[in-house]
């Protein structure tokens, strides 16, 4: 008799490269939180490994070269990946392994977090991380999704405010990259509302057309903003493996993370500024002090 189940289920399949985070709420760590909760396959590849908390990061191990290079062989080789996103490099030797490894097997489809600043405001790269990135990695990119301090530090001058946002993305745009995002929650906390800005490139009727758009949305009132930066790109990648063009995928994430700062702001997890709740469709947190039925 033969079977009535399906031989094969397809799932977005997302690889995440990133620093692992001890205290769970960024790096990889988040990034496969998200995954899972949006119904992608996630995988991963190790950079470094951080000693770190909510209260900062302590201590940083980069993992060898080889070993990188082993882990994104082992994957693509045999599972692939839809789509890889990229997180912490910590070294210009880690930016150009991972960016010649992922050429070898052909990989077209890549987000790049470029975190050289943590939400803390603590260095997880320096300037020559970021050059080689510029080098090596932004011509490969599908998007890449700098905040504030980091595009800041791309560019070698301050950005201010959401007028020099069009300015700082084509700068951006013409190192190399398909798209940029510029992530405006890192300008203090009088703004209340936030803009993040899109500009990507398309080819239409042969010729290459440029296209922006702003998203603009209010900034939720929590201390609990740990991981936003990892989690909002590897929505962004999870959403573009499901098959969503890019500016929908950006929408999509941006709710996505706008929600998880919601539901996570009275959560209590460890002593300094927490993050975000990545599981908030799947398992609501309760306002403080409320009862349950």
């Amino acid at each position: 008799m033969k079977s009535l189940l399906p031989t094969s289920i397809r799932i977005p399949k997302v690889l995440t490269i990133a620093g692992s985070d001890s205290g769970g709420g960024a790096g990889l760590q988040a990034d496969l939180k998200v995954i899972t909760a949006l119904g992608g396959y996630g995988m991963s590849v190790i950079t470094a490994i951080t000693a770190q908390n909510t209260l900062g990061v302590t201590r940083i191990q980069d993992v060898d070269l080889d070993v990188v290079e082993a882990q994104i062989d082992a994957v693509l080789l045999d599972i692939g990946a839809d789509i890889v996103k990229i997180g912490m490099l910590a070294s210009p030797e880690i930016v150009r392994t991972v960016a010649k490894t992922l050429r070898k097997h052909g990989v077209s489809r890549i987000i790049l977090d470029p975190v050289l600043r943590a939400t803390s405001g603590a260095s997880l790269g320096g300037d020559d991380t970021a050059q080689a990135m510029m080098q090596e990695l932004f011509p490969m990119a599908t998007l890449i999704t700098p905040n504030l301090d980091e595009a800041s530090l791309l560019l070698g001058h301050d950005i201010t405010g959401p007028n020099e946002f069009q300015f700082a993305a084509q700068k951006l745009l013409e190192m190399g990259p398909q798209a940029v995002l510029i992530k405006g929650g890192h300008l203090d906390a009088s703004h209340t509302q936030i803009t993040d800005y899109l500009m990507w490139r398309t080819i239409e009727d042969s010729l290459e057309v440029v296209q922006s758009k702003e998203f603009k949305h209010y900034r939720v009132n929590t201390a609990n903003t740990h991981g936003t930066g990892c989690s909002l790109a590897a929505a962004i990648a999870t959403y573009l493996a499901d098959g969503h063009d890019l500016s929908h995928a950006v929408a999509k994430a941006i709710a996505y993370v706008e929600a998880g700062l919601e539901a996570g702001r009275f959560l209590s997890i460890g002593k300094g500024p927490g993050p975000l709740w990545h599981m908030h469709d799947f398992y609501p947190t309760a306002l403080p002090n409320e009862e349950s039925s």
